[in-house]
């Protein structure tokens, strides 16, 4: 495909020149065993601790985090934040678009459309201020079958996301679409063997190096096989989102739900998968935030 060879011409360095340096944004670094160069991440947010933003970098580093993903708009002070970054060594790797479900690139109102783009487009310069490699965006979510079905976020979304892309591009930042519970590029009311073809004829369509995949491992497990999808997916997915799911308990911690870590630690392989992961699960206290790290450790990265 053109544009796997598109995103390696554009890769840039991730994070701050930091620990990661040599590691390009796409995450696709050529390594001998993709699986020992995932890096570890948590949404800034789940450390819950009333302490300073160094503080809480200092903490995270010293659990063996590899750097961490903030909100924007919105969210902690920027300059503040890469302040810390700068004094610990601790990168930030991205942010999350924090508007993209109330203000949606989808909606019907062109009003709403426009602020959601501005929304995104603060949200890359965000990601450029403090050194990160990338956006997190809900494209969309489908509504009703009037006036916000899934072939109006389809078009509404790529023409927002279309506007975004020359800021991206300039800044070096990529926007990558997390695979959620919008009821978009899949069937809500579906069986559990759903496939990530939509997700990447989505993808496809809108055809620039500086769109790709936040590939969410447990989001769907309800819909379908997360290995699956990342085979599916492969060159598109840059960036991760670690949590489980299961039949019987929903959301839950890593490793307590049904997904098939030991298929998706294969199918990272397969894909040569480098990068980044965040945890996206309940936070708290350090305590947990040990937990997590640890539970990362053991089922995404496969280490005893």
């Amino acid at each position: 495909m053109s544009n796997q060879l598109n995103r390696r011409e554009f890769a840039k360095a991730g994070g701050l020149s930091l620990a990661v340096a040599a590691l390009p944004a796409l995450g696709q670094a050529q390594v001998a065993k993709p699986s020992n160069r995932i890096l570890k991440s948590i949404k800034f947010g789940m450390f819950g601790e009333k302490l300073s933003i160094t503080e809480k970098f200092k903490v995270l580093k010293e659990i063996g985090y590899d750097g961490v993903e903030l909100n924007s708009p919105g969210g902690v002070n920027k300059d503040e934040a890469l302040a810390a970054s700068r004094e610990t060594g601790f990168p930030i790797h991205g942010v999350v678009d924090s508007i993209h479900w109330g203000i949606r690139l989808s909606s019907p109102d062109k009003a709403t459309r426009n602020k959601g783009l501005e929304g995104l487009k603060t949200a890359i310069r965000d990601t450029s201020k403090v050194g990160g490699s990338a956006v997190l965006l809900v494209p969309g979510a489908v509504r009703d079958a009037k006036n916000e079905n899934s072939q109006q976020v389809w078009d509404r979304s790529i023409e927002q996301i279309h506007l975004a892309i020359p800021l991206a591009a300039r800044l070096g930042i990529h926007i990558l679409i997390e695979n959620v519970w919008n009821g978009f590029l899949y069937d809500p009311k579906g069986d559990d063997n759903q496939t990530a073809h939509q997700l990447a004829k989505y993808l496809d369509e809108i055809n620039s190096p500086w769109v790709g995949s936040y590939f969410d491992i447990g989001n769907h497990q309800r819909f379908g096989k997360p290995a699956e999808w990342i085979r599916t997916l492969g060159k598109r997915i840059v960036k991760l989102d670690v949590k489980d799911w299961g039949k019987s308990n929903g959301f839950c911690k890593i490793g307590d739900g049904d997904v098939d870590w030991s298929d998706v630690r294969n199918a990272l392989e397969e894909i040569g998968f480098t990068g980044w992961s965040t945890a996206e699960v309940g936070g708290g206290n350090r305590e947990r935030i040990k937990e997590i790290h640890s539970r990362m450790d053991k089922y995404l990265l496969g280490k005893i």
